[in-house]
C-alpha cells in the first residue's frame, strides 16, 4: 500500500469512527443486510486505544468478525491488535460491551467461514480471493462486567 493510500485509509477510518460514535451506529453501513460494529483495542506496540468499524455477524457465541482488509495482502492492523488484546471494547449501535476475542483456527475457522460468513455475507469472498491469503476470523464473546 502506498503512503498516500494509507493516509487516505486512515483519514477515512477516523471519519467513520467519529460518525459511528456521533450517530450511535445509525447509517453505519448503508444497507439493512450489513451489520457494523465499532471495536476498540489497545495498539499492540503503543497500548494506545485504537478504534475501527468492521462488519460482523451475531451468533449465540458472540460477534463474529473477519479481517479482510478490503483484500489487502496482510492482515489489517485492527486484527493484529485484537490478537494481542485479552479484552476489547465493542459498540453495537448504542450498546457498549467488553468482549473477549477468540481467534478461530483450522477446521473451526474453515467451518465458520463456509457455514456462516460465505452464506450470510457472500461479498466477502471476493476480498479473500483478492488478498490471496487465509482471512482470519474471530469470535468476540461478551464478558459480564
Amino acid at each position: 500500500m502506498t503512503r498516500l493510500k494509507r493516509s487516505f485509509t486512515r483519514a477515512g477510518n477516523h471519519i467513520g469512527v467519529w460518525m459511528y460514535r456521533t450517530l450511535k451506529g445509525r447509517l453505519s453501513s448503508g444497507s439493512k443486510n450489513v451489520h457494523v460494529l465499532m471495536i476498540t483495542t489497545p495498539g499492540r506496540r503503543t497500548g494506545i486505544p485504537r478504534s475501527t468499524c468492521v462488519r460482523y455477524l451475531e451468533t449465540p457465541a458472540g460477534f463474529v468478525v473477519w479481517g479482510t482488509g478490503s483484500g489487502s495482502r496482510r492482515d489489517p492492523d485492527w486484527f493484529q491488535n485484537l490478537r494481542k488484546a485479552p479484552t476489547a471494547r465493542v459498540q453495537v449501535r448504542e450498546r457498549q460491551l467488553v468482549v473477549r476475542p477468540h481467534e478461530l483456527h483450522g477446521e473451526e475457522r474453515d467451518a465458520m467461514w463456509s457455514d456462516l460468513i460465505e452464506t450470510q455475507a457472500p461479498g466477502v469472498s471476493r476480498y479473500a480471493r483478492k488478498a490471496g491469503r487465509t482471512i482470519p476470523v474471530a469470535v468476540l464473546e461478551p464478558v459480564q462486567v
